[in-house]
């Protein structure tokens, strides 16, 4: 496992992103999708609600991961097989106990929870459910949810079991952040360390290959592995590795 420690989120992301360009390994995915991926990699943040929340050279830049974060936290009319909104604020979909159907807050339970008990370890949420993912082709990217009180701040810890990290990580993060800070504000605390676990980070490099050339800056920054520069094609380098 490779951990980056970084003083915001924007900084992370491009840190790993770069990694990811310079050592991973091409894998073809179930979807046949051509991606380079990664081994097991954790960010840590200590000041997440510092500049820059969003990386200069993402495609998707502050009105995006804006709304982004609007979604996650309030919820979109938008019609996807699922979102994270209803995964937290609502979890139970097509289940029932006691012959009415579930539906869970599990952010509200982190506040009361931590609320109650300050020292808990149990103020957790979780988004897969098996009745659905299992047949899903587009299940949940985030698994769980983590928060925690120490010295006075709301740490978060948050566990993804595969990552998209040119495209979809920066958006996850701001708006994961939001939520954070949301939980702490209820609290009455500031916000601690922002720690992200992604267990199969990748790159779709094919799909997004117009997305890489502003992280590796034509060859002249890093040095991505030849599969990458080939397809993309954007400098000399292409023709020489």
């Amino acid at each position: 496992m490779r951990i980056v420690r970084a003083p915001s989120i924007g900084r992370a992301h491009e840190q790993v992103i770069k990694m990811i360009l310079e050592k991973g390994w091409v894998l073809q995915t179930e979807d046949a999708e051509a991606t380079i991926e990664f081994e097991e990699v954790t960010l840590q943040i200590d000041t997440p609600l510092a500049d820059p929340l969003v990386s200069p050279h993402s495609r998707f830049q502050q009105r995006f991961v804006e709304q982004y974060a609007r979604d996650l936290l309030q919820g979109s009319h938008a019609s996807f097989e699922y979102d994270y909104h209803g995964r937290l604020f609502d979890w139970g979909e097509r289940l029932a106990a006691g012959g009415q159907p579930v539906h869970v807050d599990q952010i509200a339970y982190i506040v009361e929870k931590l609320r109650s008990s300050p020292n808990s370890r149990r103020a957790v949420a979780i988004t897969w459910n098996p009745v659905i993912d299992e047949k899903l082709d587009d299940c949940p990217c985030l698994q769980f949810i983590q928060c925690v009180l120490r010295e006075g701040k709301l740490g978060m810890r948050v566990l993804f079991r595969s990552n998209d990290m040119l495209t979809a990580a920066g958006a996850n993060m701001y708006a994961l952040v939001q939520l954070q800070r949301s939980i702490a504000d209820q609290l009455g605390v500031p916000c601690g360390t922002y720690t992200h676990l992604s267990l199969i980070p990748h790159i779709y490099y094919i799909r997004d290959v117009h997305d890489i050339e502003p992280y590796c800056g034509k060859g002249r920054g890093i040095q991505p592995v030849k599969e990458v520069c080939t397809a993309c094609r954007r400098c000399d380098r292409a023709n020489t590795v």
